[in-house]
């Protein structure tokens, strides 16, 4: 939908960019000094400008209400729903990102931003009982194929921009805030993430990756790396880390 979007647009732009050239080129030889030797002062009596603004009006508007807006309702109300779904918060800080999964129960135990710590960088309650088997990854990004995906964005200090370029989505970590944006890996691949905002002097080394994987090799991973259920949560969660990406 965003690769038939983008065609759509850039389509429009040459047309609007191949028509303007030609304009323009027109007035400079309609209004040439040759032609026109003496200023007129009255200037263009014809209507043809205003009834071409009311065109352009008309077609923005079409395209505002019959696309934008049905789009946009599309993926900020539209989340899916029900067990297939998958979901992740991703918190971002200088200079990392730190991914939060529910583990093999999918429901997220408590957080709270005042446990954060660097054995603990997504502030996990241990106590809390459903989110004992809950663990973090730092620095990849790991989804099955097919499946829908929710990620949860927030940040611990400043604005930064979880961008996964191959999966055509965006959003922006906001400080407080957790930020929902979905979609689907439809095969299997990695690819890189980048933060989209200029966020402190190490920004460029803010890196992270994906891996997009079968069903089978994502639910056998998410077992692997849930904390034991007789571990405490500290140990587990700590456990359950993997180290930063290279950068």
């Amino acid at each position: 939908m965003v690769d038939h979007m983008l065609e759509i647009v850039h389509w429009f732009m040459l047309v609007l960019g191949v028509g303007w050239t030609i304009f323009f080129f027109y007035v400079l030889w309609r209004y040439r000094q040759r032609r026109n030797p003496d200023a007129n002062y009255k200037g263009v009596q014809s209507h043809m400008s205003t009834h071409a603004e009311v065109m352009v009006v008309v077609v923005e508007v079409v395209l505002l209400l019959g696309f934008a807006f049905p789009l946009w309702a599309n993926r900020s109300e539209g989340f899916p729903v029900g067990p297939e779904v998958v979901r992740v918060r991703a918190v971002g800080e200088q200079f990392l990102w730190t991914f939060h999964y529910p583990g093999p129960d999918a429901v997220f135990g408590r957080v709270d931003p005042r446990l954060y710590s660097p054995t603990n960088p997504a502030g996990i309650d241990g106590d809390d009982p459903n989110g004992k088997d809950d663990f973090y990854v730092q620095g990849r990004l790991r989804m099955p194929v097919d499946r829908p995906i929710i990620v949860q964005v927030t940040s611990k200090d400043v604005i930064h921009g979880l961008a996964l370029g191959p999966m055509r989505i965006q959003q922006d970590a906001i400080p407080g805030q957790e930020v929902p944006m979905w979609f689907t890996p439809n095969r299997i691949s990695e690819g890189d993430i980048i933060c989209a905002q200029l966020c402190g002097a190490g920004h460029a080394t803010m890196y992270a990756s994906f891996e997009v994987m079968s069903d089978e090799d994502y639910e056998n991973w998410v077992a692997s790396r849930a904390p034991a259920p007789e571990s405490d949560a500290g140990d587990g969660l700590a456990d359950a880390a993997e180290p930063v990406a290279a950068r």
